[in-house]
This record gives C-alpha cells, sequence and structure tokens, in this order.
C-alpha cells in the first residue's frame, strides 16, 4: 500500500511504521463463522433458504479483517499518525510536542505472543492508541523520546532559574 495517505514535511523521517495485528478480527471472525454455521444448520433442517444467511456470516468475517488490514500507525520524527477505514478514510495526525503522556499495556495473550496496546496521552485534544502492535514496549519508548514527554528534562537555564530566585526574594522582601 502506498505511503499517499500522510505527508511529510521538509526532511521528516519515518521512525516506525505498523499495524494492528490481524488477530484483531478474531471475534468478528468467530461471529460470523456462528452466523454461517447457524444458517447452514438452518437449511438443512428447517429451510434450504436460510442458508442465504451464510452470505452475512461470511460478510461480518470479512469486514472485520478488512477493517484491521486497512488499519495503518505510523512515527515520524516530528508526528504521530493513525489511519483507519474501509469504505470510508479517517486519518489523524499529532505533533509530537503535543504528546503529554504515554503507556503500553499488554493482556495474557499479548505478553505470550509480543503484542499490546501504547495509549497516547495528547495535549487539547482526544487520546491516541495504537491497538495490538507488535512491541509495545519498543514503541511507547520510541514515542516516548521524541515526545514532549520528558521526566527529567527541566526548561531553562541555571542562570534563568537563578535569576527567578532573585526576583522572588525581592518580592518577598518587599512583602514582609
Amino acid at each position: 500500500m502506498s505511503d499517499d495517505w500522510w505527508y511529510r514535511r521538509d526532511d521528516e523521517r519515518v521512525v516506525w511504521r505498523g499495524r494492528p495485528r490481524l488477530s484483531a478480527a478474531l471475534p468478528e471472525t468467530v461471529v460470523g463463522g456462528a452466523v454461517v454455521a447457524l444458517a447452514v444448520a438452518g437449511a438443512a433442517t428447517v429451510d434450504p433458504r436460510l442458508v442465504a444467511g451464510a452470505v452475512l456470516g461470511v460478510g461480518i468475517a470479512a469486514w472485520a479483517a478488512l477493517r484491521v488490514r486497512r488499519t495503518r500507525y505510523l512515527l515520524t520524527d516530528r508526528a504521530l499518525w493513525a489511519r483507519r477505514g474501509v469504505l470510508g478514510l479517517t486519518v489523524r495526525r499529532v505533533g509530537l510536542e503535543k504528546v503529554q503522556n504515554t503507556a503500553y499495556t499488554q493482556s495474557i495473550t499479548g505478553s505470550a505472543f509480543g503484542y499490546g496496546t501504547v495509549a497516547i496521552e495528547v495535549a487539547g485534544g482526544p487520546d491516541l492508541a495504537f491497538r495490538r502492535v507488535s512491541d509495545p514496549r519498543e514503541v511507547q519508548t520510541a514515542v516516548a523520546e521524541r515526545g514532549g514527554e520528558t521526566d527529567d528534562a527541566v526548561p531553562g537555564s541555571i542562570e534563568q532559574w537563578r535569576s527567578v530566585l532573585r526576583l522572588v526574594r525581592e518580592i518577598r522582601s518587599a512583602v514582609e
């Protein structure tokens, strides 16, 4: 699939790209399979016209697989991108300066098979999630390293903070 769904600015480079695992469609596929089985059983025992219900079951499973396959996630050195949609298309871009916090979660099966969800808190907008991606810890670390999330950085220089301290002391002396 081409990259025409996102735009590259100047010297922007791709850091990571991914998509949900196809297993994300498993619940709907099971439902679709059950509908097919019921339709075939109903056609064999009640009325042969009920076999038409199998089309619905196949449609449910196919839609789920297509929805997962058409979802894309992208991390560049400037932004996060999420693309979703089968008939329509939704593309969301979040600048890395808007990232406030990141986390990842893994279910029991996710831990066993190496997938999980990366949650990204966004300043001034809805949060973003990269669902069922491979190596979620690696993705979360890549986003945190490039985003606005910094635990040990203090803005400003030491001289600027000394100036602020002097000003606060002057204000305190004037008040006392």
